[in-house]
């Protein structure tokens, strides 16, 4: 197992540095990771700086709480596309999901999907899974097959809890093999990445991507 190709090698603090998404972007081309994940702003930027290379650039939308209105996040995926992102990290409405106003969740997603594959990109919809019940993220995952997404995933990172093996390998059991599943959050080593993968993970998003990586190397080599 290749670890890097699963990565979406990310930062999304909110006081993210041009130059520490050109340090991203090296990074990600060096090591070979599927993207990296950043910033709306600074889009355009890593477009720039990945010009040639075969790493997609994702971003966030609505991101980190998920409250924003449908309309605004509907600008933000066309801005994004606009400025040049393959994939789209969506964040759900979680007071609608807690409040299990399925409908609204079921229409909001609709416009985002639409506006997203109408460019040959990708949608992940992050669904917070470490604040839901069972039942909570079982009804999720049937919501956004239903709407074909492209991938459903676990996290944000700003939750109290990130991904975990159980909620991969409930989404997993409850998707369609077309849906595929991003986790992220608290994905600090090689082990856990491993773990995951394994549960059902098709992505990780990781801001420790490159000490994952080397700690692969670093058991590979020692099982010379």
């Amino acid at each position: 197992m290749n670890i890097a190709s699963f990565i979406d090698h990310t930062i999304l603090k909110p006081t993210t540095t041009n130059q520490e998404v050109k340090d991203l972007c090296r990074e990600a081309i060096e090591y070979g990771f599927a993207a990296v994940c950043i910033p709306p702003p600074l889009v355009k930027n890593a477009k720039i700086y990945l010009k040639g290379s075969d790493v997609k650039i994702a971003t966030v939308i609505g991101f980190p709480f998920g409250y924003s209105t449908a309309k605004a996040k509907i600008f933000e995926t066309q801005q994004a596309i606009e400025d040049g992102a393959h994939e789209m990290d969506f964040v759900i409405n979680l007071i609608a999901l807690r409040s299990h106003a399925w409908t609204y969740l079921e229409s909001e997603v609709k416009y985002i999907v639409q506006a997203v594959h109408k460019n040959e990109c990708l949608l992940k919809v992050i669904i917070e899974s470490g604040i839901l019940t069972n039942e909570e993220i079982v009804q999720c995952c049937e919501i956004y097959a239903k709407a074909e997404v492209d991938f459903v995933k676990t996290s944000t990172g700003y939750a109290e809890k990130g991904a975990s093996l159980e909620a991969v390998q409930l989404m997993r059991e409850i998707l369609p093999s077309s849906v595929r599943i991003k986790a992220s959050g608290g994905i600090r080593n090689y082990t856990f990445a491993r773990q995951l993968i394994e549960a059902g993970a098709d992505r990780l998003g990781c801001s420790a991507s490159v000490a994952i990586v080397n700690e692969q190397l670093n058991q590979s080599n020692e099982g010379l």
